[in-house]
């Protein structure tokens, strides 16, 4: 008996039951309040929001900053 055996893993397809889910999700996927990643936001978009979020903390009369130098 080997102790080494050959695994193989297969993923189902989206709508295994063919009644339209693939489409379903598609659609859900391209709406414009669909859940994004990181990794599918590009690096400047991230760089303005923070900005305008650190700018408008700022803006608060309790904002302080500390750095430990």
């Amino acid at each position: 008996m080997s102790i080494f055996h050959h695994h193989t893993i297969q993923f189902s397809a989206k709508d295994p039951l063919g009644n339209g889910l693939a489409d379903e999700i598609a659609q859900e996927q391209n709406e414009p309040e669909a859940i994004r990643t990181l990794e599918d936001t590009p690096s400047g978009d991230l760089e303005a929001f923070w900005g305008k979020v650190v700018s408008d903390a700022k803006k608060d009369k309790d904002f302080f900053a500390y750095a430990d130098d």
